[in-house]
C-alpha cells in the first residue's frame, strides 16, 4: 500500500498542488493535506467546476483507505464536507443521528456532502478508495481541524 499513496502524492504534486502534510500510517489509510490557497483550483479540478462559491474557509484534502478498512463513525462541530470519489469504488454510512444506516456504494466521480454533525464513515471495498474532501470552516473564529473529530464507534480503539 505504501507505494500507492506514494503514487498519489507524486500524482497530486504533478499538477502543481503543493503538499502542507501526509499522514500515510492511519489504521485505516491515510490522507493528503493541499495548501489552502489552492483550494479554488482545487476544488475545479477535483471537486466540481459547477459547485456554487463557497465563502470563508476551505481545506482541501486527499484520503487513501484501504481495502475492507474504515474511518470512524463520526461528526465535526466546525465544518461541513464535500466528497467527491477519485478513483475506484466505497462505501458510505451516514445519518443524521447517532445510529448507522445502511452502507451505500459509490463510484468514481460521485459527489456526497456532509453537513455539519452529520454523522458518517468512509469504507474501503475491494480495491483502495480515494475521496477528495474539502472542509468548509463553519466557524471562522475557530476552524476545523483533525481535533474536530466525534468518534461516535472506532475499529481501532481511538477516542
Amino acid at each position: 500500500m505504501n507505494n500507492l499513496f506514494f503514487s498519489v502524492k507524486n500524482e497530486i504534486e504533478s499538477k502543481g498542488y503543493d503538499i502542507i502534510g501526509h499522514d500515510f500510517n492511519r489504521p485505516w489509510g491515510g490522507f493528503i493535506l493541499i495548501d489552502e490557497l489552492q483550494s479554488e483550483k482545487f476544488i475545479n479540478e477535483f471537486i466540481s467546476k459547477d459547485l456554487d462559491k463557497i465563502d470563508g474557509r476551505v481545506s482541501p484534502k486527499i484520503i487513501i483507505v484501504n481495502p475492507n478498512s474504515r474511518l470512524s463513525w463520526q461528526y465535526h462541530y466546525r465544518r461541513k464536507e464535500i466528497w467527491k470519489v477519485y478513483k475506484n469504488t466505497v462505501g458510505i454510512v451516514r445519518s443524521s443521528d447517532d445510529n448507522e444506516n445502511d452502507m451505500s456504494i459509490h463510484r468514481e466521480g460521485d459527489l456526497i456532502q456532509f453537513n455539519k454533525e452529520e454523522r458518517h464513515r468512509l469504507v474501503g471495498l475491494s480495491k483502495p478508495g480515494i475521496v477528495s474532501e474539502i472542509w468548509i470552516h463553519t466557524d471562522k473564529n475557530n476552524p476545523s481541524n483533525e481535533d474536530d473529530i466525534i468518534r461516535l464507534q472506532d475499529d481501532y480503539s481511538r477516542d
